[in-house]
């Protein structure tokens, strides 16, 4: 076996994740699992036109996403919505979560070490979910939420119905913010 054509055939398979997004305020952490094709070529968090994140996470306040990304980091840093990934680096086919191994998980446990304010942990998809549980225990002062994921890939639930279930997403916010004043 040629070993230098298999190397380069894993670096080919090997995906990176983002920074965070996540600032002092933040109170919910949703991770997925690693970037897809279309958000490490943009460098953005679910760019692929039809990942449904944006529009539901929007939908939820009542909001349309606007085109601009910078501004989309805006509004859910206001919603006190941090994003990530639960991997930091791992070999994949295609945006194909399922396919996903060698993976090395982010720290997460050190952002939510230094984020108390973080107080649930909303897993986009299932895989975001298998794979948190595989690198890290359950944190019993969090909120974990299983919530479909927006990927194209899973198209069983239609918009309506992921929105529906992305609104305990919603709800726990509001828990979690006091009044001023």
């Amino acid at each position: 076996m040629n070993t230098s054509l298999a190397a380069s055939s894993s670096e080919a398979l090997a995906k990176r994740s983002f920074p965070p997004i996540v600032d002092a305020l933040s109170r919910v952490l949703v991770l997925g699992t690693l970037p897809g094709e279309e958000s490490l070529r943009r460098q953005q968090y679910y760019a692929h036109p039809r990942n449904l994140l944006w529009p539901i996470v929007f939908a939820l306040f009542g909001a349309t996403p606007p085109a601009d990304y910078e501004e989309r980091l805006v509004f859910i840093a206001a919603r006190r919505i941090a994003l990530w990934d639960v991997c930091e680096v791992g070999e994949r086919e295609r945006s194909a979560d399922t396919t996903i191994r060698r993976e090395r998980p982010n720290a997460i446990d050190r952002l939510l070490d230094e984020h108390r304010l973080i107080h649930a942990v909303a897993f986009n998809g299932t895989g975001a979910r298998r794979l948190y549980d595989r690198h890290f225990p359950r944190r019993p002062e969090l909120t974990y939420l299983a919530l479909p994921s927006t990927s194209p890939a899973h198209a069983t639930i239609d918009f309506a119905g992921k929105l529906a279930r992305w609104t305990v997403l919603r709800e726990v916010l509001e828990q979690s913010i006091t009044p001023v004043g």
